[in-house]
């Protein structure tokens, strides 16, 4: 947290997210602020932001409806949790977390389902407050229709002085002219924030303690209260509706891809690709449309994902080929390989460089080694394949029992026909080959060739004499 000019001692602040509420009108059972945006939960885009600007020990979500749920979704962030039991309001959610406070000079206080919130605007909220020495310092904006915000109240026009914040529904027909809303965003001076909390009143429709009264509060302590605005008025915003959630998600992934364009990175149609928050793309990769890249992928440059290709928490190196319709998930892709169209990568693979696995394979923990192919039909399931392994289409690896998955290990230089079925745990030699349509059981040799299917028997004549005695019957009846 940066300190504020000419002080002799950094002032010791602490970052408060309110984090407790249901979210009623969202009409579902999750916790409000566990509703994603650009994939991640409205939570985690406040941590993120607000962790740029303080370390996680002075961080605490006040968490309530659902709050084991909340605490473990967003416990691997390292910050800390102070549970609100009863929801009385935002006030009631700062009474809460007095004892806490109380181990700190300030209080920036942030709502938990603002995600487009930004580290810029939270040092910008700090540094006009520690400069103004105020007891409260309210982040405001000026939205195109205030709608049912509350209006923040400035003593004179141009100052940063506030009387006041009123609601929507208690605005008198003067201060209806009022544009500039409350965001719900403070920073307060923690020792006249406690000394006036036992103010705060319930005389209103939900029965709840409000932190916008206590800008009443301050300014009747003679205490200073100011605001400062935001840049940009949708970066305050939050999701009330599943309409106004789909809202931000559209803007952080439009913002996204817009990012990414500005760093060299192609995206062809980018209203049709679905990019999270979380990941990252080198310049020079192009992504074709209808592409979805989710949680913490990493794509690298030169690479090109074609359309209608899924990528999860995958990492693809640089000038790799994703055909269409590819699902990658948990994966690792080395320099040079080719994937699809249509291959399916499940969690644990791991592709080496200049790989290629084709149309409609399937691997699960399986390691392909430089240049090994398996480009057509086939799974590949708990296996190990060296380097320049050729598997013929249709290749399976039977790496379950019924009870227990076993290991497949196929040695650098194989070759395995089409149709091979290998019964793990089984080990093929450097350099071996399996013939086609070959059920192994047991380990092949290097440099050795295994066959594992029945002799061919070949009936000279058959089909013809079966067609005669079928003529026979016909003639019969």
């Amino acid at each position: 947290m940066p300190k504020p000019r000419n002080a002799e001692k950094p002032p010791r602040v602490a970052i408060a997210i309110m984090a407790a509420g249901k979210g009623t009108r969202l009409k579902s059972r999750l916790a409000k602020v566990l509703h994603k945006v650009g994939g991640q939960t409205m939570l985690e885009h406040v941590i993120a932001a607000a962790a740029r600007v303080a370390a996680p020990r002075d961080i605490f979500a006040i968490i309530g409806h659902d709050a084991e749920r909340v605490q473990t979704a967003t416990q691997h962030t390292g910050i800390n949790f102070i549970l609100q039991e009863e929801q009385r309001g935002t006030g009631h959610a700062l009474m809460v977390a007095a004892s806490t406070l109380r181990g700190y000079d300030h209080v920036i206080v942030l709502s938990g389902d603002v995600p487009l919130i930004r580290e810029q605007t939270i040092r910008r909220l700090w540094d006009f407050h520690a400069k103004q020495r105020a007891a409260m310092t309210i982040l405001t904006a000026e939205p195109a229709d205030p709608g049912s915000y509350g209006r923040v109240l400035r003593k004179r026009a141009g100052a940063p002085e506030v009387s006041g914040i009123v609601e929507a529904k208690a605005l008198k027909p003067a201060q209806k002219k009022a544009r500039e809303i409350n965001a719900g965003i403070y920073a307060f001076a923690v020792k006249p924030l406690l000394e006036n909390l036992h103010h705060l009143g319930t005389d209103n429709a939900h029965r709840e303690f409000y932190l916008t009264d206590m800008a009443a509060l301050l300014v009747k302590a003679h205490k200073r209260v100011v605001a400062i605005p935001a840049d940009n008025a949708t970066e305050v915003f939050g999701a009330n509706t599943l309409a106004e959630l789909a809202a931000l998600d559209a803007r952080l992934r439009a913002e996204k891809a817009a990012a990414l364009m500005a760093s060299g990175v192609t995206i062809y149609r980018p209203e049709t690709s679905l990019i999270d928050a979380t990941v990252d793309i080198a310049p020079d990769a192009v992504l074709e449309p209808f592409v979805q890249l989710l949680g913490k992928t990493t794509i690298g440059s030169g690479t090109l994902v074609r359309s209608f290709s899924i990528i999860k928490d995958s990492h693809i190196a640089e000038d790799v080929t994703v055909r269409p319709g590819c699902v990658i998930d948990g994966a690792k892709v080395a320099r040079g390989a080719i994937l699809g169209p249509y291959a399916h990568l499940r969690p644990g693979s791991d592709i080496g460089e200049e790989a290629h696995v084709g149309n409609f394979v399937e691997t699960k923990k399986a390691r392909l080694g430089k240049g090994t192919k398996a480009n057509h039909l086939t799974y590949l399931g708990d296996a190990e394949i060296g380097a320049g392994v050729n598997v013929g289409a249709g290749t399976i690896t039977c790496n379950y029992d019924g009870a227990n998955k076993h290991q497949t290990t196929i040695e650098d230089g194989a070759f395995i026909g089409s149709d091979t079925t290998l019964v793990a745990p089984v080990r093929v030699g450097r350099g071996a080959y399996v013939g086609a349509a070959s059920c192994i059981t047991d380990d092949v040799p290097a440099e050795s060739l295994a066959l594992g299917r029945a002799r061919q028997t070949v009936k000279e004549g058959w089909a013809r004499e079966r067609a005669k005695k079928r003529q026979q019957r016909a003639g019969k009846d």
